[in-house]
């Protein structure tokens, strides 16, 4: 199975200022200390090579959007934050190139905007030639879309989409079906339930688990996400705080920490956990830094275990599991 991520911000879509980027191309000549480079490829060897990614690149500022490849035929989709804007328009290139099915299974973590913005600006919803599936645990879910297209929102009405749409309520607890892909779903700490996804398709499981709030002191859902994150390949996992942001200011915010998701992934044999729905106002270096927090903390703790493998996400991020 391949992982793409379209948009791995939460809260709301973010974009560097003009100051931002300037700063980065300064660091950059700093560093480079006057030397010249022979071509592009030199040039992109030191950006990789010699800055850190935060330094060299940006993590990005779409909402929530990933994509998993591995069903047997359609698009697998998870959540619809406002990096599905252009995961639809690379759709139409690959169905146009690749002569991929028009068929998109949408897997919904949870209904609150950031992860549902994007859907007015997925352009396969306006294809007569398209079916839309969306999975998920909230019998409400076709309110809440067709509510934040009414008129006083915004122009496009959710009737005037093209696409044949439907909408299906998935049982947590229990294993579905879906294209050859057998996926689960369970209920998790957050406004409104939110809800962590497992898929499993040829002896590998990813699961996708964002927007939950874990506490050190809550030993029953402890023991409940070691139990559903057992040995997975990857887990995608809701990193938007540090510990002592969340269990101080941000308490009770819906969200989690780096060293609980290192902790629930080494109670459940996890091979490789990304940090994931990064601070919308947390620079590039803030994220380098809580990175490179988590990779420590993760190797001061790891005791017996098998390593943890840890990435950052980003929007463009591509992991093969």
């Amino acid at each position: 199975m391949l992982v793409r991520f379209w948009g791995t911000r939460g809260s709301l879509p973010v974009a560097p200022r003009a100051r931002v980027i300037e700063d980065k191309l300064t660091n950059a000549l700093m560093r480079a200390s006057g030397r010249s480079f022979a071509d592009e490829a030199a040039a992109r060897a030191f950006i990789n090579d010699e800055l850190s990614f935060g330094e060299g690149h940006t993590y990005g500022g779409a909402t929530t959007c990933l994509e998993l490849e591995g069903a047997d035929d359609s698009f697998f989709i998870l959540d619809m934050g406002s990096g599905l804007r252009e995961l639809g328009n690379d759709a139409f290139r690959r169905i146009a190139q690749q002569g991929r099915s028009r068929t998109y299974n949408f897997f919904m973590s949870h209904l609150h905007w950031d992860h549902i913005m994007g859907f007015p600006f997925f352009g396969p919803a306006f294809d007569p030639g398209a079916h839309i599936i969306i999975h998920s645990g909230h019998a409400d879910c076709e309110a809440a879309l067709r509510r934040q297209q009414e008129e006083i929102s915004f122009p496009v009405a959710f009737d005037w989409l093209r696409a044949k749409i439907e909408f299906k309520v998935l049982t947590p607890g229990e294993t579905h079906v879906v294209d050859g892909v057998e996926v689960e779903l369970m209920p998790q700490d957050h406004s409104h339930v939110s809800y962590a996804w497992k898929f499993r398709k040829d002896g590998k499981t990813l699961v996708f688990s964002t927007d939950a709030e874990h506490r050190m002191e809550d030993i029953e859902d402890k023991e409940a996400f070691e139990t559903f994150f057992d040995k997975a390949d990857l887990v995608i996992c809701d990193t938007m705080y540090s510990l002592a942001e969340s269990i101080t200011l941000k308490a009770d915010w819906g969200h989690s920490s780096n060293v609980m998701a290192v902790n629930l992934c080494h109670g459940a044999g996890v091979k490789k956990l990304a940090l994931f729905h990064h601070e919308p106002t947390s620079s590039d270096a803030d994220i380098d830094n809580l990175f490179d927090e988590t990779v420590r903390y993760e190797a001061l703790n790891r005791k017996d275990r098998t390593p943890l493998e840890i990435v950052c996400s980003y929007d463009s991020l591509e992991l093969e599991i």
